[in-house]
């Protein structure tokens, strides 16, 4: 009993000095990232690496999820003849919830991992420290660009998959309903509401800046060598997608007010 006494304050303490680290972070990316001198080039580059490089497996997660969910939305509406309702159900549940948070979570998968492991590889073998020596602010130059890339991305990734996913949704509704597209997406596009589009917005930013956040930081403060790559790519991963869930529900609820 008194060594279980004796290990509480230690899990605290290591808890808060997370925090502490982790809130130390933030706060230093916010004070570098937006002043000179700007890494135009690395931050393109990382666009180019999160956004573009994710699109074929946007694309197909997107244009699936579109079918799917139409032809399992379909019995339901049939049941109270309102099957002409699908393209407005399916617009809606796209660019509300699905579009944002497939994208997010394909991101922390995909994108997460990758920042976490190239970071983390880059720290055990000292190029970070190396890049100090030489008088180049790694922090600018290898975090500040991969979460401003995230950010800019991942809500543009959020549309595509959402038009992806109406791609999808018209292919199903055509086939069983010969709807023409200029129908379908007149209905879908009805029911979309200034909020639906701002909402949508704010949490692709927030997934986007939360994904690109935490693969840095995993990768930037690993350690124990190439175990700890292994450790800071999965613990970005876990942790994005966790934190994208925590915020789905936050935003949820959030915008929820506005639509009462």
């Amino acid at each position: 009993m008194a060594e279980d006494k004796e290990k509480k304050p230690g899990r605290i303490s290591r808890m808060f000095m997370v925090l502490y680290d982790v809130w130390q972070f933030i706060g230093r990316f916010f004070k570098e990232g937006f002043l000179p001198p700007y890494e135009g080039k690395e931050l393109m580059r990382q666009c180019y690496d999160i956004g573009y490089r994710s699109l074929l497996l946007i694309s197909l997660t997107g244009f699936i999820t579109g079918v799917v969910f139409t032809k399992q939305s379909r019995p339901s509406l049939a049941e109270f003849g309102a099957t002409s309702w699908l393209p407005s159900l399916v617009g809606i549940a796209l660019l509300r919830t699905l579009a944002p948070l497939l994208t997010a979570l394909i991101a922390a998968g995909k994108v997460g991992s990758s920042i976490g492991a190239e970071l983390g590889s880059m720290r055990v073998t000292e190029q970070i420290d190396a890049m100090e020596v030489s008088a180049t602010n790694p922090f600018k130059f290898l975090v500040s660009t991969r979460v401003l890339a995230a950010t800019i991305t991942i809500p543009i990734l959020t549309f595509y998959t959402a038009m992806v996913g109406m791609l999808g949704a018209l292919l199903n509704v055509y086939t069983n309903e010969e709807t023409s597209w200029r129908a379908f997406f007149s209905s879908a596009l009805e029911s979309i509401s200034f909020l639906d589009v701002t909402a949508s917005t704010i949490k692709a930013v927030l997934f986007g800046f939360t994904i690109g956040m935490v693969g840095c930081y995993q990768g930037y403060n690993s350690s124990k060598g190439t175990e700890g790559v292994g450790k800071a790519a999965n613990a970005a991963v876990v942790t994005g997608m966790f934190l994208v869930f925590v915020e789905e529900v936050i935003t949820v609820q959030f915008f929820g007010l506005f639509r009462n």
